[in-house]
């Protein structure tokens, strides 16, 4: 089997290490097991949060983690991760079986939870390189079909009913992406100018609400080491009770950040495709004014990016990488009010 989209398993780096025998203790008493051969690894990447391989007896789970030191107390939400997988535990969407939530310092330093090991692939570019050209469109369609599901779950019945506001979801997202992006605004992008008009004078009429994921993208899922279908989707951070759309505009942004790939030639699915496919497995009709959803997720992208960077002119970014966000901003609201008037 090649190890390409596998992913990378690395020695548990310096500034994450962990007392492994108070780990071992709390094991041994939440999971009702013997960890004493625990062996622990770390995934490569997981910034946000350090995420662990443990492996005991022969099994191997993993373990998310908020990073050391003092953090706001909006980030890194494990807990809010946590609930929403075991919540959904019991439907169709595939996620990972968890096992234990702590949130007592006094063990770590910091919460974490513990959950199921899901082999397969992590496939970070959404061109798929690496998948056979005949798979693609069928990863796609399972990829999408799980957002369907996911979307279709009653947040009430399975113990979401707090987990966000309902309705007003744009309204409430377009005023705090605008008010963020004022905050952190370095010179004037007329573009976002206009999309700050545009946007609160389109939102759709539909106001339904749902789980929405919040970052749902290929690179976020397990996928089947060797089946072209999801077997687990992770990172959900951003989870919240939002409208289904933006999860799905979210994915659409692609085919308009990358027009240099000829999606059909590389035997990649249209966004025709996703949206008529999304549609049969929600069982809805087809989606009216979708380049909203598309020009609001560009729109928050926009804001988001320019926070970084003006983070990082005013030294308090985490690393270099944000000298490269200089023209982001600028660049994805500039696609944004092109497809309002494509769409005009």
């Amino acid at each position: 089997m090649s190890t390409l989209d596998f992913p990378q398993i690395t020695p548990v780096r310096e500034a994450h290490r962990i007392d492994e025998n108070r780990l071992i203790a709390y094991l041994n008493k939440e999971l009702d097991g013997d960890f004493s051969d625990l062996k622990i690894n770390q995934f490569e990447g997981g910034q946000s949060n350090p995420t662990y391989l443990l492996e005991s007896q022969g099994v191997q789970y993993v373990m998310r983690k908020k990073p050391p030191g003092q953090l706001l107390k909006s980030a890194h939400q494990v807990d809010r991760e946590y609930r929403v997988m075991k919540a959904l535990e019991n439907t169709d969407v595939p996620v990972p079986k968890m096992y234990a939530l702590c949130e007592d310092d006094e063990v770590l330093g910091q919460s974490f939870y513990v959950m199921s090991h899901a082999e397969g692939r992590v496939i970070v570019d959404p061109t798929l390189p690496n998948v056979p050209k005949e798979e693609r469109k069928a990863l796609y369609q399972d990829f999408i079909g799980v957002l369907a599901t996911l979307h279709n779950v009653d947040h009430h019945a399975v113990g979401l009913s707090d987990f966000g506001r309902e309705g007003n979801y744009y309204a409430r997202q377009i005023s705090r992406w605008s008010k963020q992006y004022e905050l952190s605004k370095v010179d004037e992008i007329p573009e976002m100018n206009e999309l700050m008009k545009w946007l609160p004078e389109n939102v759709p009429e539909s106001d339904e609400s749902s789980i929405a994921h919040g970052d749902y993208r290929i690179g976020n899922c397990i996928v089947h080491p060797t089946e072209p279908r999801v077997v687990a989707v992770l990172d959900w951070e951003l989870c919240t009770i939002g409208h289904p759309f933006g999860d799905l505009g979210y994915n659409a942004m692609m085919y308009h950040q990358n027009t240099d790939i000829d999606w059909e030639a590389e035997g990649l699915p249209s966004q025709e495709d996703l949206l008529t496919w999304y549609c049969e497995k929600a069982g809805r009709p087809p989606i009216e004014n979708f380049h909203f959803y598309v020009v609001f997720n560009l729109f928050r992208i926009g804001a988001i990016v320019q926070g970084v960077y003006k983070r990082g002119l005013d030294g308090n970014a985490s690393s270099e990488k944000w000298k490269e966000r200089k023209d982001s901003c600028r660049d994805s609201a500039k696609l944004a009010w092109q497809l309002v008037k494509d769409a005009q």
